[in-house]
C-alpha cells in the first residue's frame, strides 16, 4: 500500500509517539508533511514549467494629453469613459454611500488612486440629451469643458480630437469606426465589431490602409490569468485539445438587456432619426431605443453580446482563428416580451485541422470542437473548461488544472500518487502574485470570466482601464494593440456564422481560402439583414 503523501498517517503518527513527547511526535510529523509536500511541488513545478506571466509593458502615459472623443454615453459608455478617467458625479456619491454602508466595497477609493492616463475629454456625441449632459459634466476637469457634437461626422471632421471612444449600438459601430479612420483618428470600438457581414470587410481594409491605432473591447485580453494560460498551452501541459465548453447564464431583467427606461426620453430629447441610422425606418419607440439589444436591426444578439466574449477569451490563448464551421440554434423561451433575438442559444464551432500539441503517437490526435451555450433563464455557472488528454484547463480570473486519470504524460505520476486526479494538480491566482500547486480541494474556485478586474503584483486593477491604458500607449509610442483588427475580424466573422446559422437554418462553411462563407449567398444575408 502506497504512502498518502497527502496526509498525516496512522503509521507516521504512532511512530512519533513511541519517541518523543505528545507535542513533539506531532510536530515532527507536521514538519515531515510540510517537507513531503514541498518535494512533491518542485517535481510538479518541473514538470509543468509553467511560468506566471509578465504583464505586457506599456509606454510612458507622459507628453501632451491626447484629446478623447467618446460617441454613445450608455451603460458601457459610462464605464468606459470611468476607466479612461472620469466619473460622474452621481457615480461617485452613489460609490462613497455604498462605502459607508459597506468598508469593503472600495470601488471609489480603486477609481480615485487609478493611474491618470494624461487625456482630455475633448468631444461627446449621444442622441439623448440627458446622456449627453451627463457626460459632459463627467468630463469637466481641470478647466476643460468638453463640447457637444450634435452629429458624429462633426466630430470626425474636428482638429480638436485625435481619437475616439465608440460605445453604440452595433449597427453604427462599423460607420462610425470607418468614418473615424479616415479622418485620422484613433479608434477603440465596443463589440461586436461589426453588425453586418460586409461591413467586416469594409472596416478590415479601412483600418489597415489608414494604419490608425485600432483596439476592439476585450478588456479580457489584460487579464493576467489568460496570460499564463497561454504558457500552459505553449509548454503542452494539456496535451491534445479537443473540446472547448464554455456558457453564459444570466437570470434577471437586466442581464436580458431589459434595461430602464429614462423617464426624461421622448421625440423632444432623442435624436430618432440618428439612432436609426441605417436600419429599417419606424415611429420613436422608447423601448428600442434603450433596449435595443432585443433586436436585430440595432443588435447582434447573443453571439454579438456574449458568445464574442468567450470566443474571443479561448482565442487569446489558443490561437484557432475562425471556425471551419458553425451550427446553431435557439429560441425566445424564458422572456416572451416580444424580442426577435433568442434568450436561449446553443453554438457548435468546429475546428477539424486545430492541435495543441500530442503526448501520443504523431497522427492519433487532431481537431477540436468549441461548444458554447447561454440561457438568460439561469445563472448557474458551469465555468469555462479547456479539455486535453491530459489534463483539463478551468479558465477565468483563476485557473486550474486537473490531470486527466488517462493521461499519457502524467501516467507514472498519477501510479505513484504523486499527481492526483481529484485535486487541481496546479492553480494560478494573480491575487496570490504566483503559481501553486498540489492545493486541496479548496484550491476550486469560482471561475468568472475575469472581464471586470485583474491583478497586477497582487492589486486588483480595472481590466478596461489596462486595456484603454494600451491602446493610448500605441497611439502614442507605436505598436499594436492586444485586440486589433485581426482580432476583431476573426471575432466578428465567427459571431455572424452563428447568428447566421441560427436565421438562416444551416451549418455555416468557411472557406480559409477565399476568406468568405462558402454556402451562403448574398441574397440569403440579406434576407435576414446581415448583408
Amino acid at each position: 500500500m502506497k504512502e498518502d503523501n497527502n496526509e498525516l498517517n496512522r503509521r507516521d503518527v504512532l511512530k512519533g509517539l513511541a519517541t518523543v513527547p505528545v507535542l513533539g511526535a506531532f510536530w515532527g510529523v507536521a514538519q515531515t508533511k510540510k517537507n513531503k509536500d514541498s518535494a512533491v511541488k518542485e517535481q510538479i513545478f518541473k514538470e509543468l514549467n509553467i511560468e506566471a506571466a509578465k504583464p505586457p509593458v506599456s509606454g510612458s502615459m507622459e507628453g501632451n494629453p491626447l484629446r478623447i472623443g467618446i460617441i454613445g454615453f450608455g451603460i458601457r459608455g459610462e464605464q468606459l469613459l470611468r476607466a479612461a478617467g472620469f466619473a460622474t458625479k452621481e457615480w461617485k456619491e452613489e460609490m462613497k454611500k455604498n462605502n459607508l454602508e459597506n468598508p469593503k466595497d472600495l470601488r471609489l477609493k480603486e477609481f480615485l488612486e487609478q493611474e491618470k492616463l494624461n487625456i482630455k475629454l475633448n468631444g461627446v456625441c449621444d442622441v439623448f440629451d440627458v446622456r449627453a449632459e451627463s457626460a459632459i459634466e463627467a468630463g469637466s476637469v481641470d478647466g476643460n469643458k468638453p463640447k457637444r457634437y450634435l452629429h458624429f461626422e462633426e466630430m470626425m471632421a474636428s482638429p480638436d480630437i485625435d481619437a475616439v471612444i465608440i460605445a453604440t449600438p452595433d449597427h453604427w459601430h462599423a460607420p462610425m469606426a470607418m468614418a473615424a479612420a479616415k479622418a485620422g483618428k484613433h479608434v477603440y470600438v465596443e463589440k461586436c465589431m461589426t453588425h453586418k457581414v460586409g461591413e467586416t470587410y469594409d472596416l478590415k481594409k479601412t483600418i489597415e490602409d489608414t494604419k490608425i491605432v485600432f483596439q476592439l473591447g476585450h478588456q479580457h485580453r489584460q487579464t493576467q490569468s489568460f496570460l499564463t494560460a497561454q504558457d500552459i498551452i505553449k509548454k503542452n501541459v494539456l496535451g491534445h485539445v479537443s473540446l472547448i465548453q464554455v456558457a453564459t447564464n444570466r437570470n434577471d431583467d437586466n442581464g436580458a438587456w431589459q434595461y430602464e427606461i429614462h423617464e426624461k426620453a421622448s421625440p423632444k430629447t432623442i435624436d430618432w432619426q440618428q439612432f436609426l441610422g441605417n436600419a429599417p425606418k419606424r415611429e420613436f419607440d422608447a423601448e428600442r431605443f434603450f433596449r435595443w439589444r432585443k433586436w436585430w436591426d440595432y443588435g447582434t444578439g447573443l453571439s454579438g453580446d456574449l458568445l464574442t466574449h468567450d470566443y474571443d477569451r479561448i482565442n487569446t490563448i489558443l490561437k484557432m482563428g475562425i471556425p471551419d464551421s458553425v451550427m446553431a440554434s435557439g429560441g425566445v423561451y424564458t422572456h416572451i416580451d416580444g424580442r426577435e433575438v433568442p434568450d436561449v442559444f446553443q453554438v457548435v464551432m468546429e475546428f477539424p485541422n486545430y492541435t495543441s500539441g500530442t503526448s501520443q503517437e504523431k497522427g492519433k490526435e487532431k481537431g477540436m470542437t468549441f461548444l458554447y451555450t447561454s440561457t438568460l433563464g439561469n445563472q448557474y455557472d458551469r465555468g469555462t473548461l479547456v479539455m486535453g488528454h491530459d489534463a483539463t484547463l478551468e479558465l477565468g480570473a483563476q485557473l486550474t488544472v486537473m490531470a486527466d486519470p488517462r493521461s499519457t504524460r502524467y501516467k507514472e505520476m498519477i501510479e505513484s500518487g504523486l499527481v492526483k486526479t481529484d485535486v487541481p494538480m496546479s492553480s494560478y491566482n494573480p491575487s496570490a502574485k504566483g503559481v501553486d500547486a498540489v492545493s486541496g480541494a479548496t484550491a476550486k474556485y469560482f471561475a468568472n470570466k475575469g472581464m471586470m478586474y485583474t491583478y497586477r503584483d497582487g492589486k486588483r486593477v480595472d481590466s478596461t482601464f489596462l486595456h484603454i491604458k494600451e491602446w493610448l500607449s500605441c497611439i502614442r509610442h507605436g505598436g499594436t494593440p492586444s485586440c486589433n483588427i485581426q482580432q476583431g475580424f476573426e471575432e466578428a466573422i465567427s459571431a455572424h456564422m452563428a447568428t447566421a446559422s441560427l436565421r438562416l437554418g444551416k451549418k455555416i462553411i468557411w472557406d480559409h481560402e477565399k476568406q468568405r462563407m462558402a454556402n451562403v449567398s448574398e441574397a440569403e444575408l440579406r434576407s435576414v439583414g446581415m448583408a
